[in-house]
């Protein structure tokens, strides 16, 4: 890579991008993952005219399903019913990827171990407590570990 190609690459993130717009996973179980992604985790799911143009055909099959955070994240779900765990050990990573983080209020974060306890999801470890503040490390139905995390108090 040259260098003219290297400072057009770094400038693409500095003057291009503005935020992520969606983050797609794939699913085994699609009744779980909705279950889990808009009653446990209580993100809003895309119905009717939320859902985009482009996906309304997978929706209304039951193939995809979109939920939004209320900063305007968009996480999607593409069912995958022979989607094969990626080992029988959740703990295993299985992607280049670690885990998908949500910001929550100090004042709430107490309450959000509950829920995950409440609803027996499976922890990975925590609640930890940094300098960068509070954190509880959990997986999905379909083994892809998320955080909810807090400030310091």
């Amino acid at each position: 890579m040259t260098v003219e190609q290297k400072n057009n690459t770094q400038g693409l993130a500095r003057n291009c991008l503005k935020r992520v717009h969606h983050f797609a996973l794939n699913v085994k179980d699609m009744a779980a993952s909705r279950h889990f992604y808009g009653e446990i985790l209580g993100l809003h799911e895309l119905t009717g005219d939320e859902v985009p143009s482009t996906l309304k055909d997978l929706v209304a099959a039951g193939k995809v399903a979109n939920f939004i955070t209320p900063d305007g994240l968009v996480i999607d779900l593409f069912w995958e019913p022979n989607l094969l765990p990626p080992n029988t050990d959740p703990k295993r990573q299985f992607t280049r990827a670690n885990h998908l983080a949500f910001h929550i209020a100090a004042d709430l974060f107490n309450e959000a171990v509950e829920v995950l306890k409440t609803n027996e999801v499976l922890i990975d470890h925590g609640p930890v407590s940094r300098p960068t503040g509070k954190g509880i490390y959990f997986y999905d139905p379909d083994g892809f570990m998320l955080e909810i995390r807090c400030d310091p108090s």
